[in-house]
């Protein structure tokens, strides 16, 4: 008997998950959730992020991804506190969360709660006031014809590190190993892209061998950084999420998300994971929010970010309650009420469920492969996935109106059907 998700109605069926693979063996069936610690609770601290760990629990997701928690810099700070992404010491706290006891007391909690935690880690650039720029030779930062250390884009409070310059490999393997030696479960890699590739198949290959149940999400969408053997375990679909933003307002089509999808296809492995998503710090605070960007179809394109092949999803701070504000970037702008939208929230963790307990829709090379499902109308983007004892069938309607299905189901403007077969 066939079992349906249709709406926010969730109904699933139970299957189990091999643990052999590319990939950390809980990495699979994961979704990670950006904690931004400085917004997170009043007193922007560990211990308020801690506080949340049960609500998290219930929710449902896998992995924590810290933003930035190192001390950062004091010269040429950006408004009142700062940006977590100017780091003046790769291996101390931001006395802003609190001390490193405090830390690691949440680490703790969290993984005995079950998460993973990952940590931010900011490899382009540091603070001009990080403690490098003085102990380390002048080399060590890419630098003008008057010596002068430079800065990308308006990133004015960072210097640029050289890549060309050894040292810095070995100084940023070295601070990374101080943290996984502490327990923390991986990274994402900041601007992973903005850095020559040699220096991550450089690096990673030893961190993997020592570090085997490590994770590596890299913010990067290049080929080269996604074989999970020698690279990063996931890269972002930053392509896919302007894709899914422009079908939103009417700007692109589903032939678009067809020609897309073939194209990911050949230029990736099939064992990368394609971090997806509708929001992160970086959008929500300087784009908008998933409704400013995609109004009422923000709902359907997380479904796809949920079910896509080799997707791997993210859910940023807020997202499950339906916050729809931009969240500051320098200054203090922390949620205060986590209760705001029940319906997000059911949404959210029935599609959590979904990714736990249907085996196709396994990232990597573990997950059912995009089978292309034709005979809907033309606003329907239909597919299924399946693996061995396990299909999930997705149909969504792309468009502002009422559809009727093949099996006259009508679909809802944006809505979506999903079923496990």
């Amino acid at each position: 008997m066939k079992k349906i998700l249709f709406g926010a109605i969730v109904l699933l069926c139970l299957a189990g998950c091999k643990n052999e693979g590319l990939h950390p063996a809980w990495t699979y069936d994961s979704v990670i959730y950006e904690v931004n610690i400085r917004q997170y609770s009043p007193e922007g601290t560990f211990k308020g992020v801690e506080a949340q760990l049960p609500r998290l629990k219930e929710l449902g997701v896998d992995v924590l991804w810290l933003m930035p928690m190192y001390k950062i810099g004091e010269e040429g700070r950006k408004g009142t506190l700062g940006s977590y992404y100017a780091i003046s010491d790769y291996c101390e706290v931001n006395p802003e969360f609190g001390t490193m006891k405090d830390f690691e007391h949440l680490l703790r909690a969290a993984h005995r709660k079950g998460f993973k935690v990952i940590l931010d880690w900011v490899a382009n650039q540091t603070a001009p006031d990080h403690i490098w720029m003085t102990t380390k030779p002048a080399d060590f930062y890419e630098r003008d014809s008057l010596g002068n250390a430079t800065w990308e884009y308006d990133w004015t409070d960072t210097r640029s590190l050289n890549y060309d310059c050894k040292e810095v490999w070995e100084a940023q393997e070295e601070c990374m190993r101080f943290w996984l030696d502490k327990g923390v479960d991986g990274f994402r890699c900041d601007a992973a892209g903005e850095m020559p590739a040699e220096f991550w198949l450089g690096v990673l290959p030893g961190l993997k061998k020592d570090y085997p149940n490590a994770y590596f999400l890299a913010e990067a969408e290049k080929p080269e950084l996604a074989d999970p053997a020698v690279a990063f375990d996931a890269t972002y679909a930053w392509e896919l999420h302007h894709l899914l933003n422009d079908l939103a307002m009417g700007r692109k089509s589903i032939s678009d998300l067809k020609a897309y999808l073939e194209k990911d296809a050949a230029n990736y492995p099939e064992s990368a994971f394609r971090m997806t998503f509708t929001s992160n710090h970086d959008e929500n605070s300087w784009s908008g929010t998933e409704f400013e960007r995609m109004g009422y179809a923000a709902t359907v394109m997380a479904v796809l970010c949920f079910t896509l092949p080799n997707s791997q999803p993210l859910i940023y701070t807020g997202q499950e309650i339906g916050l729809k504000r931009r969240l500051a970037f320098f200054e203090k702008d922390p949620i205060e009420d986590w209760t705001a939208n029940g319906e997000l929230t059911k949404f959210w963790k029935s599609m959590i469920e979904l990714k736990h307990k249907n085996p196709a829709l396994a990232a990597g090379e573990k997950g059912g492969k995009l089978e292309i499902i034709e005979g809907e109308p033309e606003q329907i983007f239909a597919f299924r996935r399946s693996v061995k004892g396990n299909s999930v069938r997705v149909r969504v309607n792309l468009s502002r109106w009422p559809i009727a299905l093949s099996d006259h189901r009508v679909l809802g403007p944006w809505g979506y059907d999903i079923t496990v077969e």
